[in-house]
């Protein structure tokens, strides 16, 4: 396999793993602008429909934008390319994140979001915000490795979504059975610890001091 097939490898798994909350994202958009019946399992959704639509756009703009970033070689191709797209992402990805942290604080929540899965929303949704303007000011410093760390964590935390819809989807197929609350809980807060391994590692083997480009 060539190196520039290999260096699309990542963003294409990327957006793999974004494909299950963007389609869910998209349902829910045509549900809320389609003058779809208003049900028990979607008034909330309804109720305060605007921080719903902006989480999705940001998230969606986010997580397939955010994909190509990671293509090195198409990267180190079109620097310009880069930085306009990092113009997107940043206010994207602080969208997302707030409007995510706003749901949490005060929209209805299903039965079994309270508690333990609040907390972690709240710990993992504050770190993506803190994480996406720490690398912005990393850059405007133009301290492009602790830029590059710090959105890769953002963009991880991010993602969070996806690697849930594949936690969940292991759980269900190893033990045939829904996970209770606080099981469900445990999984998606694991998903957002998974990601951000995958990221600490992924930053360590680009360091200067790994010997790694």
């Amino acid at each position: 396999m060539t190196d520039t097939k290999r260096g699309w490898l990542i963003p294409a798994g990327l957006l793999a793993l974004s494909f299950v909350p963007v389609l869910a994202g998209a349902i829910r958009v045509s549900e809320l602008t389609g003058g779809a019946d208003i049900t028990p399992d979607n008034a909330r959704f309804f109720a305060q429909p605007v921080p719903v639509l902006l989480h999705i756009v940001a998230v969606t703009v986010y997580s397939v934008l955010g994909a190509f970033q990671f293509a090195p070689g198409f990267r180190r191709r079109r620097p310009a390319w880069h930085r306009a797209a990092g113009r997107v992402l940043v206010p994207c990805g602080l969208v997302a994140a707030l409007t995510g942290l706003w749901m949490t604080l005060f929209a209805e929540l299903p039965p079994g979001d309270a508690g333990l899965l609040t907390g972690f929303r709240l710990v993992f949704g504050s770190a993506m915000a803190v994480s996406l303007a720490l690398g912005l000011a990393a850059i405007l410093r133009r301290d492009v490795a602790r830029h590059r760390a710090w959105m890769t964590r953002g963009y991880a935390l991010g993602m969070g979504a996806g690697t849930q819809a594949v936690t969940q989807s292991l759980w269900l197929a190893a033990t045939g059975a829904t996970p209770g609350e606080v099981t469900r809980a445990l999984l998606l807060g694991a998903s957002w610890v998974i990601n951000l391994a995958v990221a600490e590692w992924v930053i360590r083997r680009r360091s200067p001091r790994s010997g790694r480009p």
